[in-house]
Parts: structure tokens; C-alpha cells; sequence
């Protein structure tokens, strides 16, 4: 049984960089936590903080070159996926791990049947004959709440928020240990919105499924997720379970993050933004990424990086304050 002290995932120290021609981005930057069997972590942040790349490294995808991962281990019960050979991330990628990619137009393909593609991973991972694994398709598509009839249609005849069920269905059909899940509502209408991440949320339950849910909206986290984690120009600032991290908030930039949010019962005339911008990964600031826009900044900070603090049991926090 997977516990806090045997966890389904295990990240410890990962760091991601991208060689380019216009320098070193320095994407993701020791980066470490755990996720228990059955839970879901949230992780959040702004554009450009390196939540897509963690999740491309979890699925041991990191485009090789310009991205290289520089060091880290990436441990799925016990087992380093970093060390995997090239036909034996085939087998995890689908069935341990599976992912639901941002843009469902571009996730599927055009010219192949929605229903071949979810029997396609069904044949692949399950070895499943075609007639067996066209039956699962169809089955995955009720699950999803689209009629099995349409099976033998294109993704073309479906409305984006069809098409991010068909998304799901695949991502989920052979019953991955771990899904990640990468903004899967961004390119939907708010209820629609509403409806995939409900489907989703009932989905993991039934299947047990581990999941990590990357979203910037702290609203959708409190819904759907056990434990946060915040990013911030590629590194974890803050992480723990859900109460510890949305009732006693540490650093400084996750305290922005909740001070940037409308409030229907405070009255203010203005919200409270984090002013600034990300840095470019090519070229981060010295000491702490985010003492330039801190309003706690101390001169420390200009100089020496924090290290990772444990507050309370899970509850760590990257800042000086707390060092």
C-alpha cells in the first residue's frame, strides 16, 4: 500500500534545461516532491514557469535535443523511468503514466477515427485483438459520456469540449497509475470547463489514479486536488497538502498569487497584483528568482538561493524568511 512514506511518484532534484541558439534556459531547477496512490497534486503558476516541462520529464518526453535533463531521478514505485530504455518508456507512456495535453485540436489526429485512436493504445498497451479493443473504445467513449454510435467519427465532427473527452478517454484507457493532466480546460467556455474537470475528478476516483493537475487557477486546485505545489521560474516554492498551504501561507510570491484574486465578499477598489514579470530562464537573477518583484525582498537575497524548509510535516517552503 503507497503511503507518505512509499509514494506512488517520486521526484527528487529534477532539473531540465534547454540548450538553444539564443543561450542556456534553465527551465526546470531542483525540483522535488512525492505523490501518494490515489491522490492529486496541483501544480500552479504563471506562464513560463516551467509546469509543462516538469510534466514532459514525469513522462520522460523531454525533447532530446534542444532539452536535457542535467540531473534528477524520477521514481514510479521504486523505479527510476529516467533510466528506462527507449522501447521500455513506450510501455510506461500509456500505461503507468498517461497525459492529457493542453490543446485537444491538436492532440488528436485529423484523418484517423477517434474511435482507432483510443483502440490504438488499447491494442498497443493491453494487447487486445482489434474487434476486442474497438469494444473498449466504445466503452471509453460512453465512460466519457459520448455515445458509442459515433465511434467511426473524426475528430473534426466534435465540439472542442467532445474533442478533450476523446482526449481523456485515450489518456485513461488502458488505466494508468499516474495521469497528467496539462491545462485540459484552457481552450474550453467556462461550463464546459465545468464539466471536463468534474468528469475528470469522478474518473480518478474510480479508477484510483494518481494525478497531477497543472492549471493558474487556484480556484480549480481548492475542487479537485489534495496537495499544491507552487512554481516559480522552474523551481517548487512552495508545496504541502491543500489546508497547509491555502490556510498558512509562507512565501511571498503564493501570497501574491492569493492577493491577485477578486473577492466576492471583501469590497476593494483595486485588485492587488504581483508587479513585475517572470525573468527569462536564460538569464535568471542572482541569489532568489524572485527577489525582484518581493516585497519582503532582504538583501540577502540579491546573493544566496534558499534552500528547501520543512514548516510542518509536507509543508515546504524555498525562501529566506524561513531559513
Amino acid at each position: 500500500m503507497n503511503d507518505k512514506n512509499n509514494p506512488l511518484l517520486s521526484v527528487r532534484n529534477l532539473t531540465i534545461h534547454y540548450i538553444t541558439d539564443d543561450g542556456l534556459v534553465k527551465a526546470v531547477n531542483d525540483i522535488s516532491f512525492d505523490l501518494e496512490k490515489g491522490k492529486t497534486l496541483g501544480l500552479v503558476g504563471e506562464t513560463g514557469a516551467g509546469k509543462t516541462t516538469a510534466a514532459f520529464g514525469i513522462m520522460n518526453l523531454v525533447p532530446d535535443p534542444p532539452g536535457k535533463i542535467i540531473s534528477g531521478e524520477i521514481l514510479i514505485n521504486g523505479k527510476d523511468i529516467l533510466k528506462l530504455k527507449k522501447n521500455e518508456s513506450k510501455k510506461y507512456r500509456g500505461k503507468v503514466a498517461s497525459m492529457i495535453l493542453q490543446d485537444p485540436m491538436t492532440a488528436l489526429n485529423p484523418i484517423i477515427t477517434v474511435g482507432e485512436q483510443i483502440a490504438e493504445v488499447c491494442r498497443l498497451h493491453d494487447k487486445l485483438s482489434k474487434a476486442d479493443a474497438y469494444i473498449k473504445a466504445a466503452q471509453m467513449l460512453e465512460l466519457v459520456g459520448i455515445p458509442s454510435d459515433r465511434i467511426d467519427e473524426y475528430p473534426h465532427q466534435f465540439s472542442g469540449g467532445m474533442k478533450q473527452r476523446v482526449v481523456i478517454a485515450i489518456a485513461l484507457a488502458c488505466n494508468p497509475q499516474l495521469l497528467i493532466a496539462d491545462e485540459p480546460t484552457t481552450a474550453l467556455d467556462v461550463t464546459i470547463q465545468a464539466q471536463v474537470l468534474s468528469l475528470i475528478g469522478d474518473l480518478i476516483k474510480k479508477y484510483e489514479t494518481s494525478m497531477i493537475l497543472i492549471t493558474h487557477d487556484l480556484g480549480v486546485v481548492t475542487e479537485i486536488c489534495d496537495k499544491v505545489a507552487i512554481m516559480y521560474a522552474g523551481q517548487i516554492v512552495e508545496t504541502g497538502d491543500l489546508e497547509a498551504v491555502y490556510e498558512h501561507t509562507k512565501h511571498p510570491y503564493t501570497k501574491g498569487l492569493f492577493g491577485s484574486l477578486p473577492s466576492l465578499s471583501a469590497k476593494a477598489h483595486r485588485l492587488n497584483p504581483i508587479y513585475g514579470s517572470m525573468p527569462d530562464p536564460t538569464n535568471l537573477p542572482n541569489g532568489c528568482a524572485f527577489h525582484p518583484r518581493c516585497p519582503n525582498k532582504m538583501p540577502a537575497c540579491e546573493n544566496r538561493a534558499p534552500t528547501n524548509t520543512e514548516l510542518e510535516s509536507g509543508h515546504f517552503v524555498r525562501c529566506l524568511l524561513y531559513e
